[in-house]
């Protein structure tokens, strides 16, 4: 035991579980940050509660360590509402508020409410620190909870609206528990037969499929799918959470599935006789809302998480344990000797993989101005570099690039927003913090960009260097036929719930500072994207694009 402040042993954990950065709105823990000056742990100031929470998740998605952000009292409810998109991704953020203390509780004291029941559907973890005494053994159950089965979020409540009640001296066990610095923390293994019964499945199938989810990358079984893949002659489909699984170009690789999708990759998986998810809860989005694997398709699951075991379709066979280890074992299994795959089945999947390349090339090669985003996706694949880091906000914009831009090299990454629009700027800059050395390029459209562009600020103040890049159709686009039906035809009044000024984004953002560079030709996008890359300050592309060319309905 070691007699000191609550803030002092707070910022000797961040230092010991090897945090980086912590990203906040103050005023919280504001000692703590102080005691960090030392501890070369950068202090993230945003502008905003829910931009601080998205920079903690692309942080931790990029690290593979919790990502760490707080606020006072005031915010709270803003960071609960910003925590749906890591406890959706799976993303271990651990956030941290200032709280009521129990002798003012009930007395309206200045902007308090009970925020603590918002964050009990968004955490794995929601506990009340109110005394520095128990900081040593929650704050370990917070990274324990975050990087242990599957990863998820957390919430610290710490009493007083600045997070007063560590601030005290009390004698403190400095003890920290590494193997949970990052994740997966633990990795469980499957039972041996289950393993066997799986083996025996995947070779005798006719038709099989694997269908990679986001739990392989989490779990960092991307090498492991492309030796099963390769081994077996097994086509692999991903979720858009798992897209570069297999590197895009790879024979076996079939694109995204889902709602999210592209039409080959929904026709294999309904085609298959097995489909194999690795690491996927089988949701609504990679399943096109349960339509595709087919009713009565034979489905194989392996997850860390045992409860999503056969949630939405009948198992065959179930297999618990991490996406790494567990592949490791089952490739152990199959005699590798003996495996050719199913040549009709094979040269069936790369008919359907043409065909789709085919039907979109003339989109992808269109010289049409105001631009179509499968130009635009197709001359950023062009030139992203082999260690980049792509960045994607929900909406159209996951779908043209979970689509239309291709990973062709294993050192690349995509992560994208689970659900909320304006996510990708503020993950971009949290992305960057955590590899400062690789580029990170965010795809977004004018409609994410103006949620959080508040956020080039930040970004220029901390030297953190992104490229974004906005599709910019000057409309929320995606609601055109929502809007249309509403309207009983073609709309042609009330457009400016949708549609927005057609403004200069570059001009937006020279005036923060950045490089802002207005593109309006296809030729222009990939130098633009080249000299934003080499520019020593964040940049913005502001791409000029059709407002009229809306993401393809999936294929079911």
């Amino acid at each position: 035991m070691t007699s000191m402040t609550g803030s002092r042993f707070f910022a000797k954990a961040m230092q010991a579980y090897g945090t980086t950065h912590v990203f906040l709105v103050p005023t919280i823990l504001t000692p703590a940050l102080a005691e960090m000056e030392e501890m070369e742990i950068v202090r993230i100031t945003a502008h905003s509660e829910k931009a601080a929470v998205y920079m903690a998740d692309g942080y931790a998605r990029i690290s593979h360590r919790p990502g760490i952000c707080m606020s006072q009292t005031i915010g709270a409810a803003n960071m609960a509402a910003a925590l749906r998109d890591p406890f959706l991704a799976c993303s271990p953020v651990i956030a941290i508020t200032g709280g009521r203390f129990s002798e003012t509780k009930y007395r309206h004291v200045y902007q308090e409410i009970e925020d603590f029941p918002l964050f009990e559907p968004l955490s794995k973890f929601n506990v009340q620190i109110d005394l520095p005494e128990r900081l040593p053994d929650l704050l370990r159950q917070a990274f324990r909870s975050a990087t242990t089965g599957c990863p998820g979020p957390v919430h610290l409540e710490v009493g007083g609206n600045f997070g007063q009640a560590i601030e005290g001296e009390a004698d403190l066990e400095l003890f920290f528990e590494q193997q949970f610095s990052t994740f997966p923390a633990i990795r469980t293994h499957p039972e041996p037969e289950k393993l066997q019964i799986v083996a025996e499945l995947l070779k005798t199938s006719q038709k099989p499929i694997i269908v990679a989810g986001g739990g392989v990358m989490l779990s960092g079984a991307q090498l492991e799918v492309r030796k099963l893949s390769e081994i077996l002659s097994i086509p692999v489909a991903t979720s858009l959470n798992a897209k570069g699984t297999l590197p895009e170009n790879h024979p076996r690789s079939v694109g995204v599935v889902g709602s999210y999708s592209r039409t080959c990759a929904n026709r294999l998986v309904a085609e298959a006789d097995l489909v194999f998810f690795i690491g996927s809860r089988t949701g609504g989005q990679v399943t096109n809302n349960w339509q595709i694997p087919r009713k009565g398709t034979s489905v194989i699951q392996l997850d860390i998480e045992p409860s999503e075991l056969g949630r939405n379709y009948p198992n065959v066979c179930s297999l618990w344990g991490d996406a790494k280890v567990s592949l490791k074992e089952l490739i152990k299994l199959i005699n590798t000797n003996s495996m050719q795959g199913n040549q009709v089945w094979l040269e069936r999947v790369q008919q359907v993989v043409d065909e789709w390349h085919s039907e979109v090339r003339a989109l992808r090669y269109s010289e049409a101005v105001p631009m179509r985003p499968e130009r635009i996706c197709k001359e950023i694949e062009a030139v992203l570099p082999s260690d980049s880091i792509l960045v994607s906000d929900t909406g159209h914009a996951g779908i043209w690039s979970g689509t239309h831009i291709e990973l062709h090299h294993p050192s690349q990454t995509y992560i994208r927003a689970a659900g909320s629009l304006g996510w990708g700027l503020p993950a971009a800059i949290g992305a960057k913090c955590a590899a400062p050395n690789r580029p990170v390029i965010c795809f977004t459209g004018d409609g994410g960009f103006y949620y959080h562009f508040a956020e080039l600020e930040t970004a220029i103040r901390y030297g953190i260097h992104p490229v974004i890049i906005v599709n910019n159709n000057h409309s929320l686009n995606q609601e055109t036929e929502i809007f249309s039906s509403a309207y009983g035809g073609k709309q042609y009044t009330g457009l400016e719930m949708w549609q927005f000024q057609d403004l200069n984004i570059a001009k937006i953002a020279e005036s923060l500072g950045c490089l802002g560079l207005r593109v309006e030709q296809p030729e222009e996008i990939g130098p633009a994207v080249c000299q934003a890359l080499q520019a020593e300050q964040p940049a913005v592309l502001d791409v000029v694009s059709d407002l009229e060319v809306l993401a393809p309905e999936p294929w079911a």
